[in-house]
This record gives structure tokens, sequence and C-alpha cells, in this order.
């Protein structure tokens, strides 16, 4: 059985494509030009499944037309429109200390001046040239974090947590 913690949200489902069983994903992660992939884990009644490649490929930087193996007919491939997509925490190549965003959420962020856990990583917003973590405080609340290299002090992806030097003020805005 996969658990939650051994993947990673990736991106979804959308419509079929043709007759043969084809899918459209679209994916908010740069791991296909990272990691040679046979597979993917969708997320079908709650449940995480690995879904191997007949083969895909892309139509834009951000989406790609899928067959699955022994996915045959658009009845088929309806079935698994608007799954969530998740790839596996192993195969990804970040264990040389270099983590995709997406890869961060559900992380926990702690400052290192105050050692303080300020929340969980629930979102990434990248609508802006500045990137920002959307993080869930421990109160309910949510706050944005600039997602910026030169806050983060260190990424302890064993413990799930990321370590910032937060700028003076920040978590009073």
């Amino acid at each position: 059985m996969i658990h939650e913690e051994e993947v990673y949200r990736i991106g979804k489902i959308g419509k079929t494509h043709g007759v043969r069983g084809e899918v459209t994903m679209m994916f908010d992660d740069d791991v296909f030009d990272r990691v040679d992939a046979e597979y993917v884990i969708l997320k079908t009644e709650g449940i995480l499944v690995p879904f191997f490649f007949d083969e895909y490929r892309f139509r834009s930087d951000e989406t790609a037309i899928v067959k699955f193996c022994d996915i045959d007919t658009q009845e088929q491939a309806r079935q698994l429109t608007n799954c969530e997509v998740f790839f596996p925490r192993n195969l990804s190549d970040s264990g040389n200390g270099e983590y995709s965003l997406t890869e961060l959420v559900g992380f926990e962020i702690k400052d290192c001046i105050y050692n303080k856990v300020i929340g969980t990583v629930c979102g990434i917003d990248d609508a802006t040239t500045n990137i920002l973590f959307v993080v869930k405080t421990e109160t309910g609340g949510n706050l944005l974090i600039p997602a910026s290299p030169e806050l983060i002090r260190e990424i302890d992806a064993d413990g799930k947590t990321i370590i910032m030097t937060l700028p003076e003020g920040l978590l009073e805005i």
C-alpha cells in the first residue's frame, strides 16, 4: 500500500483524448525533465494506485497526452478524469539537496532565529514573479512566506522541515 508521505502531488488528469484510452495530464512540477519515470501514482476513490506509462508525449511544458498500460478505451480513460497525480519521493532526483517547490508541500517551516515552527506548507503561489509558500499556521490561518533561496537555510527531507531565516516583522503582517 502506498502512503501519502511517500508521494507528492504533481498534477491532475484532465479530459480524455481520442478513443484509444489516452488522457490529458496537467502537471506543475518539472520532474519529467529531471527523471525518466515508468509510472505515476493516481488517487482513485481515495486510494493511491500506480499507473504505468504505455507512452506519453508532451503537448506543452505543463501538459502531456498519456496512454497508461491496460487503459484501452475512452470509457476506461474517462474513469481517470480529475484524478490527482502524484510522484514517488524515492524516485525524485532531489537527493542532492535540490527540491522542486511542489515536493516541499507538507513540510513544516521553522524560523531559525526564534527556533519556532511557523506552520506547514499547504501550497505554492507562483502567480507572480515572487514565488510564495502558502503556509497553514497552527491557529488555522494562512501566511504567505517568500520561497526565496536566500531565506532558506536548510531543508531536512527526513524530518520534513524547512529551516528559514525570516525577515523581521514578516509574521506580524
